[in-house]
């Protein structure tokens, strides 16, 4: 590699690293684990760097090498089973709550513009910074704010009011919906 595609690949370091660390930290638990598999991804890029033509596409490069990495360690790991005569004490997470906030979550998102939907998911999902999503979307990064604003105001109120919706269908054993303004709430049984 020639010295000044050395030094493209050492400041695309520096810039991209914490978002980059940010992508594994999604793909192992643990956060040494993810200074790992990012270290090893880079490692495995410098020597490739020159074969990038598009250097914009250098962060999806990057991710499809972590992916790939951490599916080989999964692959390489040895599972070993040991009898005991008693069952370990160890609690079992239920995931039953993180897949109904999730799918709870998917579902209000849908309540959203495209636009607001958009910045949501780039600033909350994704990580990327103000900066990063404005570019992202072709917007400054004034409207990122102002917009990413008013769709979290559009999805708090959106959950209040499902939460209410619960709090009566418990009470009443029947849907109910909240309709009205601030000051005076109707309620229809439905």
């Amino acid at each position: 590699m020639r010295h000044g595609e050395v030094l493209d690949f050492e400041e695309y370091v520096r810039t991209r690293q914490d978002a980059l660390l940010r992508s594994a930290r999604r793909l192992v638990a643990d956060p040494v684990d993810a200074q790992d598999l990012l270290q090893t991804a880079l490692a495995r890029t410098y020597g490739r760097w020159d074969g990038i033509a598009d250097k914009s596409l250098a962060d999806a490069y990057l991710r499809r090498v972590m992916i790939n990495t951490r599916t080989e360690w999964w692959r390489s790991r040895k599972l070993e089973e040991v009898p005991t005569e008693q069952l370990p004490d160890a609690s079992v997470e239920d995931p039953t709550e993180q897949h109904a906030d999730r799918a709870l979550l998917m579902d209000i998102l849908k309540v959203l513009a495209p636009k607001q939907r958009s910045v949501v998911v780039l600033r909350h999902w994704e990580q990327m910074s103000t900066e990063e999503t404005a570019a992202a979307l072709g917007m400054s990064t004034g409207t990122v704010k102002s917009t990413l604003h008013r769709a979290l105001a559009r999805l708090r109120q959106e959950l209040e009011s499902r939460d209410l919706d619960a709090r009566a269908l418990g009470r009443t054993g029947e849907r109910t919906t909240v309709r009205g303004d601030e000051g005076g709430r109707e309620r229809c049984a439905a």
